[in-house]
């Protein structure tokens, strides 16, 4: 009886220290920088439907995790936007041409994951993939760096912790502005005199993306099972 208990009790010792070993292995990452590409639109006086004369978007950001479900994050991106010119009345005409205007914006984010997000493979409260949403305020330069306004972005998106340092990400932004001018053409700036009474009344852009990024700055190890 007495070489059983012993063996119960050294069985239990090493089941124990495997269970601390474990959450002291635990990685958690603050920091990730990574990069975005993809397609932009913009919807406005020229345009009046997502989607429509599509072009490049791309850009970096760097993002800060408080913990697994909440996050900042610092990102610039630049796309092109385009649409026909106005016929001589205010409206789009295919048969005036096309303009094109770039756009480069840089704006601060909180995210929210809806599950708490990891690489941990022994915990099944923490997931590798989440849907996450984001908003936030960011300043938009346009027109040869001649203008600026404000935007708020609207972020909706999918993550994926492929390794324990490597993110990859899908997301669809939807920027709204406190400005009418942005195609840098006067015929479309304000053109119904709405602006200040209307909030949808202003241009808006979009981008989808996708994104890797490299997470750094490990939390230091903490055995929790061990205190």
């Amino acid at each position: 009886m007495l070489n059983i208990r012993r063996i119960y009790i050294l069985a239990l010792a090493a089941l124990t220290m495997a269970a601390c070993r474990l959450h002291a292995e635990e990685k958690f990452f603050r920091c990730e920088l990574g990069i975005d590409g993809g397609c932009g639109y913009y919807v406005g006086d020229a345009t009046p439907h997502i989607f429509q004369n599509v072009r490049e978007a791309y850009g970096a950001g760097f993002r800060y995790m408080f913990d697994r479900r909440w996050s900042l994050r610092l990102k610039g991106m630049t796309q092109r936007i385009a649409g026909y010119k106005p016929d001589g009345t205010g409206f789009a005409a295919k048969e005036a041409g096309e303009w094109q205007n770039r756009l480069v914006n840089f704006d601060l984010v909180a995210e929210f994951n809806f599950l708490p997000y990891g690489s941990v493979w022994y915990d099944s409260r923490i997931k590798p993939v989440t849907p996450y949403i984001a908003t936030g305020i960011g300043l938009s330069l346009y027109s040869q760096w001649q203008k600026a306004t404000a935007y708020m972005p609207f972020i909706v998106g999918m993550k994926w912790r492929c390794s324990p340092h490597c993110t990859i990400h899908l997301a669809w932004e939807h920027d709204v502005y406190f400005a009418d001018n942005l195609e840098g053409i006067d015929a479309y700036g304000n053109t119904y005199s709405l602006n200040g009474t209307n909030l949808m009344n202003m241009d808006v852009t979009g981008q989808l993306v996708a994104g890797v990024a490299i997470a750094f700055l490990q939390d230091k190890k903490v055995c929790r099972t061990c205190k």
